[in-house]
């Protein structure tokens, strides 16, 4: 998947077959390789260094939280690359990538935002997740009494 020192993790602890469909969330560590169908979110820790490769015939219909992205497939949903997106010739977004590090080769296709976050900062989706735990603890503690 990666060849340069940036690069962390090239061997494929997950795969996700071309004949293969899978129905839910799928959270990995290490590497994970989809030539298959994924609907649902697709995500690992931020703080390793596991990486996702999506091959031109592999789908994800949800987001996907990895630190490392190599896409050639379609994702419709937002992509959360905390350390590198790499978007090939054949790849596909429709939604928002929020990324540190982006490389895209000519006919990358992104229906959506391009968001940089440079590394340290807690991605989007973190902080709206914290947001709205805050949010319900003080509805529950207001109603609680």
């Amino acid at each position: 998947m990666f060849g340069r020192k940036e690069r962390r993790h090239t061997v494929v602890d997950t795969l996700v077959g071309s004949n293969s469909k899978i129905s839910g969330d799928v959270h990995f560590e290490g590497g994970c390789h989809v030539d298959g169908a994924i609907k649902g979110n697709v995500s690992a820790d931020s703080e390793s260094n596991s990486a996702l490769s999506i091959s031109e015939d592999g789908t994800v219909e949800g987001a996907v939280t990895v630190p490392y992205v190599v896409l050639h497939g379609i994702v419709r949903g937002d992509v959360f690359a905390s350390q590198r997106v790499e978007l090939g010739p054949t790849a596909r977004v429709i939604g928002n990538v929020y990324y540190n590090l982006i490389e895209m080769a000519i006919g990358a296709e992104i229906n959506g935002k391009l968001v940089h976050q440079p590394a340290g900062k807690t991605p989007l989706l973190e902080q709206t997740s914290r947001i709205d735990k805050a949010v319900a603890v003080a509805v529950d503690s207001k109603f609680a009494s």
